[in-house]
């Protein structure tokens, strides 16, 4: 129980690590204020790999953190929640589909990205008052999920090819 446990949160901090990285390493400014980065694509990632809860809080607590260090904390409330629904979705959506890993990751990632969508629409428009103004983040945030979608899948794919990676997980769950 002790070393399992461990390795969950070993792991889950370690991803939470890389989508911090994989959002701050691409910042493309938005018109509210906001960006548009390349840290979905680890955030569903995660999702993918750990679990929709594992992957939920990874996605949530590194884009969050992401958005503390990068100067965005207006954002930071928000960023947990979306990007925390977004991985958790796509996790369970992928997980209902075993036998079409491919197919449950590409719906999964669509089904959450849709949330990311919507989520920052909502919480730029109402919690940062932008109304009608944040539209103009809808098509960054739609490139963003699907590039999201597309990295995850192929990331996913590759890394589940090796041995020790999948071992690694074996011991995970």
């Amino acid at each position: 129980m002790g070393d399992r446990h461990t390795l969950r949160i070993v792991l889950t901090a370690l991803f939470a690590a890389l989508v911090c990285v994989a959002t701050m390493i691409i910042r493309i400014p938005s018109p509210t204020g906001g960006y548009i980065n390349a840290g979905d694509a680890i955030a569903l990632l995660s999702a993918f790999l750990l679990g929709p809860y594992w992957g939920a809080a990874a996605a949530g607590l590194g884009s969050m953190l992401a958005d503390l260090l990068a100067g965005y904390p207006a954002y930071a409330p928000g960023t947990l929640v979306i990007k925390a629904a977004t991985a958790l979705v796509a996790g369970l959506i992928a997980r209902k589909l075993p036998a079409r890993p491919a197919a449950g990751r590409l719906l999964g990632g669509l089904c959450g990205e849709l949330i990311m969508v919507l989520g920052y629409l909502g919480y730029t428009a109402v919690c940062l008052g932008y109304g009608v103004g944040a539209l103009p983040e809808v098509p960054g945030n739609l490139a963003q999920g699907a590039f999201g979608i597309i990295a995850s899948a192929l990331l996913a794919r590759g890394l589940l090819r090796s041995r020790e990676v999948r071992e690694l997980l074996e011991k995970f769950r």
